[in-house]
């Protein structure tokens, strides 16, 4: 019996051994052939890419090109169709309890509870990944100061501006420090003087604190700013994937939005039907 025992241990052992090195050796995110289908509609389709550690990586393309849809994927919030994808070492399709415990999100559309304080929504938050109060009041403490609302840490957040409302969800995102973290639109709706403080607080998460990043986003300038490389994606294709330099370069142009313009057209899009299905 004993001998069982040991047997079934050494069992465990081995294969958090053996992911603890697949780990270390995969990229941050890998994604190999991957396609999703909504009935007929094929949203994302047959992409490759790989993200590594501490790599700041955008994913850019219009309205219904297929980069939320990807983000979902990564984030174990839909399945794949078929094709392969992994997150800090681990398939999306196999463990997806383990990729929810290796990551961070913040959404673009606003998740916060406005009738709770800045505090409080992090506390929740907290208490949903498990983590006990000592380390807990920690890291609320360590976050709040990171996103300067210490201030307005008992202010209720239905009084929070714009911007101070996408911090809170960026410390929010941080609270089980996350090995990659996914922002998706991350300075929506925000005045210039805001998104450029919020740049300045991804940027130092992501040079300073190793964070792997994965962004989407509007603002060909965001993008240039934050970004070591980009993938534009239309259609579910992923068109071209360089830094921003050397996309500038391959586009002959001087700015990313001429890049944006060079792969994707300029033709303004009707995809209403096409949304409407996914």
């Amino acid at each position: 019996m004993f001998f069982g025992i040991f047997k079934l241990k050494f069992h465990y052992l081995k294969i958090s051994l053996v992911q603890t090195i697949i780990n270390f050796l995969m990229p941050a995110i890998q994604v190999k052939n991957l396609v999703k289908k909504f009935k007929e509609t094929t949203a994302v389709d047959d992409i490759s890419f790989s993200v590594e550690e501490g790599e700041c990586f955008g994913l850019l393309g219009p309205n219904g090109a297929g980069k939320t849809t990807t983000i979902n994927i990564l984030s174990t919030l839909l399945k794949l169709t078929s094709g392969f994808a992994s997150v800090a070492g681990f398939d999306v399709s196999k463990y997806k309890n383990e990729v929810r415990r290796s990551i961070g999100i913040v959404f673009q559309e606003p998740a916060l509870d406005s009738k709770l304080t800045g505090k409080e929504n992090l506390e929740f938050h907290a208490m949903m990944y498990g983590i006990i109060p000592q380390v807990r009041d920690k890291r609320i403490k360590e976050l709040l100061e990171l996103v300067e609302l210490s201030e307005k840490a008992n202010t209720l957040v239905r009084n929070y501006s714009g911007g101070m409302k996408r911090r809170l969800e960026i410390a929010r995102g941080l609270i089980q420090k996350p090995k990659v973290l996914f922002l998706d639109e991350p300075t929506l709706g925000l005045d210039s003087q805001t998104r450029r403080l919020i740049w300045d607080y991804i940027k130092r998460l992501n040079k300073e604190h190793n964070v792997t990043i994965i962004l989407t986003t509007h603002y060909m300038e965001e993008a240039d700013y934050l970004c070591d490389r980009i993938g534009i994606i239309d259609h579910g294709k992923l068109l071209v994937l360089d830094t921003p330099e050397n996309l500038k370069k391959t586009a002959q142009v001087s700015t990313l939005d001429e890049v944006f313009i060079h792969f994707i057209g300029a033709t303004i899009r009707n995809i209403e039907e096409r949304e409407k299905i996914w």
